[in-house]
């Protein structure tokens, strides 16, 4: 029994860092979208989002027959809680991926507006972000987790910053309001990736650590 179920653990944790790796790398190209305008690229994230849906229901699947099965205590109990709520952030965050790649979609519509806001500062810190919290899910780094979550004040800030921005450009360009409301909408987008990232940090803290760090309790 005790090496079905240490097998059954290893599975999950393979399946979460596939996860991982997928949502990555449909951020990366929801991002790439936006600074090209590429709609066709944008289109390949919308529809292949079933695919990370598909996988985040394996994972709460997996998890839940472990902890009916076999009634885990202790580390192996917060391990499959924290996999759980960090499963749930990597599909949120594949969503928000895919809410860019919309928007991406309606700006390629409208490639004569002269107006542009430039998101690598603030996609790079967010890609950076999710990129560390995986890192320390890998290596169960709490370090590594700790810096994640001091960054997310960093990307509020530039997020701050584009809506000031852009609200201002509104004032000048009254005709384009709409083209203008998705530019916001990309920078709420990658805050709120930010903060799923920030999340899974949360969550590998409290799997290595047993602490609940959120809400500033760190």
């Amino acid at each position: 029994m005790a090496k079905i179920f240490i097998r059954e653990l290893d599975n999950i944790k393979k399946i979460i860092l596939s996860l991982g790796a997928m949502v990555e790398e449909r951020v990366r190209l929801a991002v790439a979208a936006v600074e090209s305008k590429d709609a066709k690229a944008a289109q390949r994230v919308i529809k292949t989002d079933y695919e990370i849906d598909e996988m985040e229901v394996e994972v709460e699947e997996a998890c839940l027959k472990v902890l009916a099965l076999h009634q885990p205590v202790a580390v192996d109990l917060r391990f499959l809680i924290a996999v759980i709520k960090i499963n749930n952030d990597l599909e949120r965050i594949g969503d928000q991926a895919v809410n860019i790649a919309q928007r991406v979609a309606v700006l390629a519509k409208h490639r004569d507006v002269n107006f542009e806001f430039d998101y690598t500062r603030m996609a790079e810190k967010a890609q950076t972000m999710l990129r560390m919290s995986l890192d320390a899910l890998v290596n169960l780094d709490e370090d590594l987790a700790l810096k994640v979550v001091t960054l997310d004040d960093e990307v509020d800030t530039i997020q701050r910053d584009a809506y000031d921005h852009i609200k201002s450009a509104m004032k000048e360009n009254t005709d384009k309001i709409g083209y203008m409301i998705n530019l916001l909408l990309i920078s709420r987008h990658l805050e709120r990736l930010a903060d799923h990232a920030t999340n899974i940090a949360e969550e590998v803290i409290y799997m290595i650590e047993g602490e609940i760090i959120r809400h500033g309790n760190y």
